[in-house]
């Protein structure tokens, strides 16, 4: 049995059998709705009462949510039966605290009584998944962005960088300006996140920003699921321009492309070119359209002696690697670790406790 491959964000939840060239088997929202033990909903319960966030800004939140969507993607998704579990490998995000670390470990051998445990950072699987060790990786989820350096498989902590704004800031944007140019129209968050992935794209440049802000020639009409009729033109360009033009935001920080650029000064010098040149964009904001082109535009302009080059994936990768990176890493990672027995054990575990995953897993 193939091992089983994870990667819990804070949208998404990717999973299936460790098979790099192959996109994973199951992926679907890791939000949840929770539903009376009865299975019924009152007239008076509302979606908004009931919904459960199991992962937030990249990190487990809610145990027993997450251990209810394990179960099911695990037992219900990709088959598992119930004492012949197998192993599984995890995607760590940027960062994650120890003890998030031990309670997964030990939710996965004493509830589900798997054979075999490991996890690995989701920048160092990101490199693996377009065939290198070094670079730095961009990651644009959806309730943060990590940018992190990695030099021969470790990530530089020191140099890394958390920004708190992600895809769902960026949806959040989207509606507030859907709103002023359509305002009789009512927009829920769900139908933006849509409207976003379907139209949201960057400018060229600034100067060409600047000019499609002052036209009305590039609306078109879209028609939303219950029937209301939106106009969508140049906020559509608003999205990508707030990675680039934080103060769209309202905040005080650089572009996306800068602050890479600052995130390698606390490495040494001799290792900036390796890492900037070997730069990999990761999360579903960066697939959108022209993003990739812009963000290699304003690596050409930005304050470096080396420029950011964007890595392209291999042509025997799945389409669209952008969105699950992590998880293509770990289906390549645990093709090594479980075969040669570097992985956590569950002998490993009942001698040493949770905190063996410090010294088997980094």
């Amino acid at each position: 049995m193939e091992a089983v491959v994870v990667d819990a964000g804070s949208r998404l939840l990717k999973a299936g059998p460790a098979v790099p060239d192959q996109a994973p088997s199951m992926i679907i929202p890791t939000q949840m709705k929770r539903v009376p033990e009865d299975g019924s909903l009152s007239e008076n319960s509302s979606c908004e009462d009931i919904v459960v966030d199991p992962v937030a800004h990249g990190y487990i939140r809610d145990w027993d949510a997450m251990e209810d969507l394990l179960h099911h993607v695990l037992y219900t998704g990709l088959g598992w039966e119930i004492g012949n579990e197998g192993q599984i490998l995890f995607t760590d995000p940027l960062c994650t605290p120890k003890a998030v670390r031990e309670q997964l470990v030990q939710l996965m051998f004493e509830t589900f009584n798997i054979s075999g445990f490991y996890a690995s950072e989701q920048a160092v699987l990101s490199l693996y998944a377009v065939g290198r060790i070094s670079g730095c990786t961009v990651d644009i989820g959806h309730g943060k962005i990590d940018i992190a350096p990695v030099i021969e498989g470790a990530v530089q902590h020191i140099a890394s960088r958390r920004l708190e704004i992600g895809g769902v800031d960026l949806t959040k944007l989207l509606a507030q300006e859907l709103s002023k140019s359509n305002p009789g129209v009512n927009l829920n968050l769900s139908d933006v996140e849509k409207l976003k992935e379907k139209f949201s794209c960057c400018a060229e440049d600034e100067v060409a920003y600047a000019k499609i802000f002052k036209l009305h020639d590039v609306e078109e009409k879209h028609t939303l699921p219950d029937g209301q009729v939106i106009k969508i033109g140049r906020e559509k360009y608003t999205v990508g321009e707030a990675l680039f033009q934080p103060s769209i935001l309202g905040l005080e920080a650089h572009g996306i492309v800068e602050q890479l650029v600052r995130s390698v000064t606390p490495v040494s010098s001799e290792n900036h070119k390796q890492l900037l040149e070997n730069t990999v964009l990761c999360g579903g904001t960066a697939s959108m359209t022209g993003f990739e082109d812009r963000f290699q535009r304003e690596a050409g302009l930005c304050s470096s002696a080396i420029r950011p080059t964007l890595i392209k994936p291999p042509e025997y990768m799945p389409e669209n690697l952008t969105l699950y990176s992590a998880w293509v890493g770990g289906a390549i990672l645990a093709k090594v670790v479980f075969p040669q027995n570097q992985h956590v054990t569950k002998a490993d575990y009942d001698e040493t406790g949770p905190s063996i995953v410090h010294r088997k897993c980094f």
